[in-house]
């Protein structure tokens, strides 16, 4: 028997949400593709792989936002989410968005520290996670956290073997109970959450769909990506950038989304042409090194590469991209700020980047204006228009005294040091934020590293080193390197700084 796929709600404001793009799409075609998981996804998380078409994932969708309804969740509150890049994660989003919930997203690495800060500052009443995400007891880690968090009433998780406390979520999408909660959502309104750091500590940064949905639209329309496209993406969605450029882009394409849990080259060539996907979107680093392998030749249908630049200071410094059928965008992304993209020319070089008003697509005259950049007069890179969270950046006032106040801005200063080609009139990025390394997709304050070596033993070290790929990566010196990274594991601290002090031998 045919299921019913849910029919689109209209949304309380003119734009819509992100759940509606997504009713729309499993209006139009319920039987198509909508979702696949990784191909390796049993190893991941010990659960099979899915592929979905959308009537099934809108069931399941359904299933997930009745049961948040049902748990007391009320429309506006936050449900944190830390899941690995499977199906689980973008129903769960599509799920809190049903419901009316802000979701808020948690980097995978997070650890006890970093997750309890998290949810209490943002006042998260429930937690998703997953048993585990390969070798890792991330269940285990979930309810440590939610323990020492008191807004949460409510942990669910995918998986098996879970904790006692923990709600499973897999009997609810089994049950196939699709009686969501009948809201009328207002786009306006917050979607999701996410986290930057900045050179004043971690920053809780607030989105609605239409900011979403703007970042979405640059993405999509600069890289020229068909209406229908088959997207692999190997990009965790724990992040504006992330989930714009995936997830948002596959809403807005209404076409299927193939997903790659980071990163293994050959799982992603095979599943890529099994599939038959024509656009694959990437850390740019990683695209670019399976360019120079050469595993991007075997992939016949490829016609996109988005590639996403989390050190966008690297963009102009970085290799030509292959000409012939495949393009290549580069997406500038700056913390959480906002981002931008470039379709590269023809020659596959990087192209000229121009402060002022800027379309999407860029190279279209008679596109509409996506955002702004700006050289501010400190010599950094600032960015404005629907995408940019303004109000979550601008500066608490000091004084209530309108005339030594702080004047409002329109803008966001991202900190990126910048400066303009005297002939050509571009914009030439040459430095992250003072006072901010960033390691791949997480950044860190060179202040927190300094606070964190102190509470080791006398005499330790933790410091970022320039890095090739991303941008810094983290490294350790100790008179004990085992004790060190003990001692970080039990102050609750992510992979990235306790493997700062493995050993030269492991690391070769």
């Amino acid at each position: 028997m045919q299921q019913r796929v849910k029919p689109p709600i209209a949304s309380a404001s003119v734009s819509p949400t992100l759940d509606d793009l997504f009713a729309r799409s499993a209006a139009r075609h319920p039987d198509a593709l909508a979702l696949c998981d990784p191909a390796n996804k049993h190893r991941i998380t010990g659960q099979p792989a899915q592929r979905l078409s959308y009537a099934e994932a809108d069931r399941t969708v359904s299933a997930l936002a009745a049961q948040f309804a049902a748990a007391g969740l009320p429309a506006g509150s936050v449900i944190a989410v830390q899941l690995p890049n499977t199906v689980e994660y973008t129903l769960t989003l599509l799920a809190a968005w049903r419901a009316g919930l802000i979701v808020a997203l948690l980097p995978q690495l997070w650890r006890h520290a970093e997750l309890t800060d998290a949810l209490n500052r943002v006042g998260a009443r429930a937690f998703v996670g997953a048993s585990r995400i390969e070798i890792v007891d991330h269940a285990d880690l979930v309810m440590n956290a939610a323990a020492e968090a008191f807004s949460i009433r409510h942990v669910f998780g995918f998986g098996t073997s879970l904790p006692e406390g923990m709600t499973p979520l897999d009997p609810v999408i089994a049950a196939g109970n699709d009686a969501a909660p009948d809201l009328v959502c207002d786009a306006r309104k917050a979607a999701i959450v996410s986290f930057d750091v900045t050179p004043d500590g971690l920053l809780a940064v607030p989105r609605s769909h239409v900011s979403l949905i703007a970042g979405g639209l640059t993405v999509l329309l600069e890289s020229g990506l068909p209406q229908g496209a088959r997207l692999m993406s190997a990009v965790i969605p724990s992040s504006f950038g992330g989930l714009a450029s995936s997830i948002v882009t596959w809403l807005l394409s209404g076409g299927a989304l193939v997903l790659h849990h980071p990163f293994d080259p050959q799982a992603l060539e095979t599943q890529f042409r099994d599939e038959a996907c024509d656009t694959l979107i990437a850390p740019a680093p990683a695209a670019q090194r399976l360019s120079e392998s050469e595993l991007l030749d075997g992939l016949p249908t490829l016609r996109h590469v988005v590639g996403l630049w989390r050190t966008p200071e690297r963009v102009s410094s970085s290799a030509d991209w292959p000409a012939g059928q495949t393009s290549f965008t580069d997406i500038y992304l700056f913390g959480e700020a906002g981002l931008f993209g470039a379709r590269r020319s023809n020659d596959g070089a990087p192209v000229a980047v121009l402060p002022g008003p800027h379309g999407a697509p860029r190279n279209d005259p008679g596109s509409r204006i996506a955002g702004e950049i700006i050289l501010t007069p400190k010599g950094t890179l600032a960015l404005r228009g629907p995408m940019v969270p303004v109000n979550a950046y601008r500066p608490v006032p000091k004084s209530d005294n309108p005339l030594t106040a702080a004047p409002a801005v329109d803008h966001v200063d991202t900190g990126y040091a910048a400066r303009r080609d005297r002939l050509t009139g571009a914009i030439d990025i040459t430095a992250p934020p003072a006072g901010i390394a960033a390691v791949g997709g997480y950044r860190f304050r060179w202040h927190d590293l300094d606070q964190w070596a102190k509470r080791l033993a006398a005499g330790t070290m933790l410091t970022a080193l320039p890095d090739q790929i991303n941008g810094y990566r983290l490294a350790g010196r100790a008179s004990d390197n085992a004790r060190a990274r003990e001692a970080l594991v039990e102050l609750g601290l992510n992979p990235l700084m306790t493997e700062a002090f493995r050993d030269r031998k492991q690391a070769d």
